[in-house]
């Protein structure tokens, strides 16, 4: 039986409009099939936005020895450039998702893209260490709110079911193509430029994405209902999300035992705490507790979290492993990782395709199963004297794994929540995201590295590949465990698009 689609947001508007002006059935018809047109550059233009923060991720990474040499940081300080935009950005997406429903999506995304835009000549003309680490910071707080009103104008512009799965496959591609674009243009742009460069492609592909909003996106609806701001729930939960990924970040560089980590986590929980109490209470909160109930967000939330433990640990592992023990370059580990980009960008496809024939839960077990078996088979090629071919296999099974996960659980976080929230609900999974990024990092790291202190040469090198080895294991069984949270996921219906 084929499932009538839900109407998305244009749909309801062009309704409307044709009821104001009295247009026919036959001319409302015709207007539709224009509409598709205004739908697919939208969805571009998402994508593309979603390329940029994608892009910023890694394009830095490239560029680190020559900010490094030429602003003068200390082998200590160095890591505060990457550091400074991961805290800030995993401490502010849940005030920037409840921000894109109070303030506006279009708005939001507009003035993401601004903060981007500035932030990244800042970071380009900067002339010392604490200017470019701020203007990183701001860089921060501007992917914070750029993601969710990114992915909550998409669940807003598309109707849940076959549609947006095409939208979220589309949009998770080119986040994957960003990774490996960055990764090139980083090692090209600091050869052909120097390291401002890294810093000023933003700006014009910022300049860009501002430019197209206004032509592509629609205004955000008006609103009949006045909403309060939560003030007290945004700062409490911005300081306490903040010093807790600062914890975790910084953890192993500072010990996880000096005063400094564990005044950061005790503050952060005291924080947290407070937040809690204050949603408990408001009248209109930054996070309505009632959302825990739809337990297909709570799901997500889980496997956002758990992905990132796990699946998002596996690049840095793998740069290590490229860099460190096969002596690869910049660049060369930039074409190394063009494999595995295009199979997860494959993969986001192959999640669409199992979502909307099957069902959301199914896909996200079919890609877990694929991811973990993916991920085991990393081990053998990343032996000391292994390849790069020997670890081809694992890289793209394990890449096709983690792009139908990725599609699957964005799908199951936008899943029965109304158009009002889907911005403190994409900010609610892409938060699980960040801190799961960080604490399974902080452990695998720990476990990896626990027997390479002291060592040199090819003992450092054989040392550092098992290391590798072990958490590739370790992440396969994260990615297991990971099916557990799918049982709170509801099974549905096959839905034909016939």
């Amino acid at each position: 039986m084929t499932a009538r689609r839900k109407p998305s947001f244009f749909d309801d508007q062009q309704r409307i409009i044709g009821m104001e002006i009295g247009m026919s059935t036959s001319d409302q018809a015709g207007q539709a099939r224009g509409i598709g047109g205004r739908r697919a550059a939208a969805l571009a233009l998402l994508a593309f936005a979603q390329l940029i923060y994608s892009l910023d991720i890694n394009i830095v990474f490239v560029a680190l020895p020559e900010i490094g040499a030429g602003l003068g940081f200390s082998g200590q300080t160095l890591q505060w450039v990457v550091s400074a935009y991961m805290v800030l950005c995993g401490g502010f997406l849940l005030f920037g998702g409840r921000a894109a429903d109070l303030v506006g999506q279009r708005r939001m995304f507009i003035f993401a893209l601004w903060l981007y835009a500035l932030s990244s000549l800042a970071g380009g003309l900067a002339w010392s260490p604490a200017v470019i680490v701020g203007a990183r910071a701001v860089q921060g707080i501007g992917a914070a709110f750029l993601f969710p009103a990114t992915l909550s104008l998409l669940n807003r512009l598309f109707a849940e079911g076959p549609e947006r799965n095409r939208a979220l496959a589309v949009w998770g591609g080119a986040g994957a193509s960003g990774l490996t674009i960055g990764a090139l243009a980083g090692g090209f742009l600091t050869a052909a430029w120097g390291w401002p460069a890294v810093f000023y492609v933003n700006v014009a592909l910022a300049g860009l994405a501002i430019l197209a909003a206004f032509f592509v996106i629609p205004r955000d609806p008006t609103r009949h209902v006045h909403r309060s701001f939560d003030l007290a729930g945004a700062l409490t939960v911005s300081a306490g999300a903040t010093l807790l990924v600062f914890a975790l970040v910084q953890g192993p560089e500072f010990g996880w035992t000096s005063s400094t980590i564990l005044w950061a986590f005790a503050l952060s929980a005291i924080f947290l705490v407070a937040f809690a109490t204050i949603e408990a209470r408001a009248a209109d909160p930054l996070m309505p507790l009632r959302l825990f109930r739809n337990k297909s967000l709570v799901a997500a939330m889980t496997i956002t979290f758990l992905y990132m433990g796990t699946f998002g640990a596996l690049p840095y592992f793998q740069t290590v492993l490229f860099q460190n023990v096969h002596g690869f370059t910049a660049l060369q580990t930039g074409v190394a990782f063009l494999i595995p980009s295009i199979a997860i960008a494959a993969g986001t496809q192959i999640g669409e395709r199992l979502a909307t024939q099957l069902s959301t839960r199914a896909t996200l077990i079919t890609g877990m199963v694929v991811g973990a078996v993916g991920t085991a088979l990393l081990v053998p090629g990343a032996s000391a004297d292994s390849s790069y071919l020997a670890i081809v296999p694992g890289l793209i099974v394990s890449g096709v794994g983690q792009g139908i996960v990725w599609t699957g659980m964005w799908i199951a976080a936008a899943s029965g929540v109304h158009h009002d929230e889907q911005g403190v609900a994409s900010g609610m999974a892409s938060t699980a995201l960040s801190v799961g990024n960080a604490i399974g990092l902080a452990v695998l790291i720990a476990i990896a590295n626990r027997h390479v202190s002291g060592l040199t040469g090819d003992a450092l090198r054989i040392a550092v590949a098992k290391g590798a080895q072990l958490a590739f294991w370790l992440a396969a069984i994260g990615i297991l465990v990971s099916l557990l949270a799918t049982s709170a996921l509801k099974r549905q219906a096959t839905v034909s698009t016939n």
